[in-house]
């Protein structure tokens, strides 16, 4: 770790965080993904179902594709605004207000959706308020916390994805099969979660920056890995990881119905499950690694080796032949998973290239975690044909072992960075 990144203060004008910070942010981050993970496991699935048996995977491929090409423009973008906002609110509060209409208008328009266009008005909504919420809380932790503070926070940020999926799931299979309330429900907790941070946070304002040009708006898609080796790293690591991670996660409810032949009414609750034993070995595990990362200064080894748990869990779920078998193979995903966010998040806040004003940066890393959503769905159907037959159309193993496989590259792909140990 660099001398400059160890001594690095927080955000410009910030005087740290107030009390409570740590449970705001995650109240938030937990409901953002709450909104946005429920509908990619299990209730855009349900409603394409409603629209067209027939046609239901086509469907979801094609609204989580663009839902997720809308969120990969908005990350960057909204990071680079919320970096040049002078707004008397702040820099990050303002997108937490985005966040909250946007989330209203996908949950609504998910309600109304009678044709595909109309549902993917509301992923493309829904994704966006994601994006927002996220570039809001991953800049904070530069703009409050010094670098080798972040280890707590980035576990809550990090534990906010299994811990929302599996709260979020909770909800919906509380109130299944009212597909209202399950839409509604983690829409209202991702609203409350933004809005109430948006009330806590101290954010000061933003200095004076010189005019927006099309040359700056075009570098706000760019980082160039000549210049910033490391940072490329870590994109093309975080890229090969949440290839794996999309793969499960966009396709077990598929999964459950087609080749372990849970029913559609059951399988709200199968994939509850499913999700409540990733969050638990996730839950364990990433808040002592975080803390530990911390302790010992060293963020490659817990990456590099959450990583490879991850492709461990991957290619079990691969060859999984009962529901027992899927829940051990999730619980190894899970642990993986949950170190891998909770450390990863604190390592790339140390390479962005301007700590002062990170938004940008880290909107561009969370394109990483995105462009699989619109990559997996892309390639899927090819995968899933590999070695079809009339009595299993759809090859889930082939799937989940290029998850496995793509977890492996991106734990090689952390080796390479050298400013961070």
């Amino acid at each position: 770790m660099s001398a400059s990144l160890e001594t690095a203060p927080a955000g410009p004008g910030s005087t740290g965080p107030r009390r409570g910070f740590l449970f705001f942010l995650g109240f938030a981050a937990v409901g953002a993904a709450m909104a946005n993970l429920v509908p990619a496991v299990l209730t855009l699935s349900l409603k394409a179902t409603q629209l067209d048996a027939a046609r239901a995977t086509t469907i979801v491929s094609v609204v989580s594709g663009v839902g997720a090409l809308a969120s990969l423009l908005a990350f960057p973008l909204l990071g680079r605004l919320s970096d040049r906002t002078t707004s008397r609110l702040g820099r990050r509060r303002p997108f937490l207000l985005l966040a909250v209409v946007l989330y209203a208008v996908g949950a609504g328009c998910m309600l109304a959706a009678g044709n595909t266009a109309v549902l993917t008005l509301s992923a493309v909504a829904t994704f966006a308020g994601f994006s927002s919420v996220t570039v809001g809380c991953t800049a904070v932790l530069t703009d409050q916390l010094p670098p080798h503070r972040r280890g707590p926070a980035s576990a809550v940020i990090g534990l906010s994805l299994p811990l929302g999926a599996v709260l979020g799931l909770f909800t919906a299979q509380l109130v299944a099969p009212d597909l209202t309330a399950m839409i509604l429900l983690p829409a209202a907790a991702a609203i409350a979660g933004a809005l109430l941070l948006f009330t806590t946070l101290d954010d000061p304002p933003g200095t004076a920056r010189p005019p927006f040009d099309a040359r700056e708006l075009l570098r706000t898609f760019w980082v160039n890995p000549r210049r910033r080796p490391d940072f490329a790293w870590a994109w093309a690591s975080r890229l090969l990881v949440f290839l794996g991670v999309a793969a499960i996660q966009a396709y077990q409810t598929f999964y459950l119905i087609l080749v372990l032949d849970f029913p559609p009414e059951r399988v709200a609750g199968a994939v509850f499950l499913s999700t409540l034993v990733l969050t638990a070995a996730a839950t364990l595990f990433a808040p002592i690694t975080a803390k530990l990362s911390d302790r010992l200064r060293r963020r490659k080894p817990f990456v590099v080796g959450a990583a490879l748990i991850f492709a461990v869990g991957l290619g079990l779920a691969a060859f999984a032949d009962s529901f027992t078998e899927f829940l051990v193979a999730v619980g190894i995903v899970g642990l993986g998973q949950g170190v891998y966010l909770a450390v990863d998040i604190a390592l790339v806040t140390q390479l962005v290239p301007d700590p002062a004003n990170p938004g940008k940066d880290l909107g561009l890393m969370n394109i990483a975690n995105t462009l699989p959503s619109s990559i997996v769905p892309a390639i899927a159907p090819a995968i899933l044909s590999i070695g079809a037959t009339a009595a299993a159309p759809q090859n889930f193993t082939a799937l989940f072992l290029v998850g496995a496989l793509a977890g492996l590259a991106g734990a090689a792909l952390i080796l390479p960075i050298r400013t961070v140990a």
